[in-house]
């Protein structure tokens, strides 16, 4: 294989996972190629990774092009993206014509047994074409607290969601990013697929205890219903399909089908998962008002 044919592509690479799994692949010495929309996303690049402006609506010279100089991809679907036929089956049509030997997609916990959400529909295309896949199943991420459900959290001192007293195993998304790197530059990750979790499981109401012992001032938990949680994203202004999928994802947390942990992120890097507490102690600025 020429040396041109030695990188790595990453999608979503200025996101959470995508920028941990480029940072994570840079430190092991690999080339990155880095999705981006615009040249000016570039900014937000780790040092070394090289920026490629991609557009998952390209026709399939577009894509061919993208993946020029790679011999493995990190495949995730923007969230703004439903119909993975038309956005992300082409990618991965190019990257099978180029003989791409690993595609790693970041799935979602329980997608097996969930043939609503695109990640299924996106895993069995895959096993249908017999892609040289590897799905990361990961659970909910500690980053939606910071990021999604933030300015509750900042603003109003409160955690509404409508979790009831289920439990979650939560990881890190760096957790996330750093398995991406171990199995896109180990042996043995070939039509595997991995659950990842945390090593510890929280209610809500844990969360919000850890929370306010690292902010100094009282986080709650509300646990609203589900009528009363999905009124108030109407009332906000949500689309109904981000509405569907919400209602979707806390039921399947009241089953704690979320609760379990496990040492997959141990087992595939090395080192232990990321506590709550530990991120919450990083990320905290993020609660700062």
């Amino acid at each position: 294989m020429s040396e041109l044919r030695a990188g790595v592509f990453v999608t979503g690479a200025t996101g959470s996972v995508g920028a941990a799994v480029a940072s994570g692949l840079l430190s092991k010495g690999e080339r990155v190629v880095a999705a981006v929309r615009s040249d000016s996303a570039a900014e937000q690049l780790p040092p070394r990774a090289e920026a490629r402006v991609f557009d998952f609506g390209g026709d399939a010279d577009a894509m061919r092009e993208a993946l020029e100089g790679c011999d493995r991809l990190f495949l995730m679907r923007p969230p703004p993206i439903e119909d993975v036929e038309r956005y992300l089956f082409p990618l991965i049509d190019a990257a099978m014509r180029l003989s791409i030997r690993q595609i790693v997609f970041l799935s979602l916990q329980g997608v097996e047994h969930n043939k609503g959400v695109p990640h299924y529909r996106v895993e069995k295309y895959l096993e249908r074409i017999r892609a040289p896949y590897t799905f990361l199943r990961p659970n909910f991420f500690m980053q939606n607290l910071s990021t999604t459900y933030r300015d509750d959290i900042r603003d109003r001192d409160q955690i509404f969601l409508p979790a009831g007293h289920a439990f979650t195993a939560f990881i890190d998304a760096h957790d996330i990013g750093a398995v991406a790197a171990a199995v896109l530059t180990s042996p043995g990750h070939d039509n595997k697929k991995y659950t990842l979790n945390g090593e510890q499981t929280l209610t809500y109401r844990n969360v919000a205890r850890i929370l306010s012992d690292v902010l100094g001032r009282r986080i709650r938990y509300l646990r609203p219903s589900e009528d009363e949680y999905l009124a108030r994203l109407a009332e906000e202004g949500y689309p109904q399909d981000y509405i569907d999928v919400q209602k979707m994802i806390y039921r399947v947390v009241r089953f704690n089908v979320s609760a379990f942990p496990n040492r997959s992120v141990r087992r595939l890097t090395g080192r232990p998962a990321t506590t709550f507490r530990q991120f919450a102690d990083r990320e905290r600025a993020a609660w700062v008002r």
